[in-house]
């Protein structure tokens, strides 16, 4: 299972923006199939819980909300060891868990070769189902840039 790669979408969609890494895979999922095959999973909050799951994979790409400070709707391309020090300034709690799961995973030896966070600024992360209509207009350049990085790494998507 080494050589495969998947796509890690996190937040929690009781949160308005903060739930934007699951609502980007959940589109990825209904709109794409993927050739070689790779896994998609909903992370949500799950922190620490990803270990088992992550130390499987040669590649993982995290989707998440990121607060940078820059305006809502900015994505940004986030690579393995410069992804801790961006989620000092946390947009909430599961941030303390991807943090805290890359550094067990760098101390078990267990870190996959390479991992990438696709991350964009929210709006707002108040308690709410619906995302803000700036994140709603940013899916498919959301969609487009994780494809876009799955293609570097050799993964050709083909809609459904």
């Amino acid at each position: 299972m080494k050589n495969k790669i998947c796509i890690i979408g996190l937040g929690n969609i009781l949160m308005q923006d903060d739930g934007v890494g699951v609502r980007i895979l959940e589109a990825i999922r209904e709109r794409y199939r993927f050739k070689p095959q790779i896994d998609l999973i909903d992370g949500g909050t799950a922190g620490l819980d990803l270990l088992p799951v992550i130390e499987d994979y040669r590649r993982v790409l995290f989707v998440d909300a990121v607060d940078t400070g820059e305006p809502p709707g900015s994505i940004m391309i986030i690579e393995k060891d410069s992804i801790p020090s961006f989620l000092t300034a946390r947009v909430s709690a599961h941030h303390v868990g991807l943090s805290d799961l890359l550094f067990a995973a760098r101390m078990s030896d267990t870190l996959p070769a390479e991992i990438c966070l696709v991350g964009i600024q929210p709006g707002s992360v108040d308690i709410g189902l619906d995302m803000t209509d700036v994140l709603k207009s940013r899916i498919d350049a959301l969609v487009t840039t994780v494809l876009k990085r799955l293609q570097e790494w050799g993964v050709e998507a083909t809609p459904t």
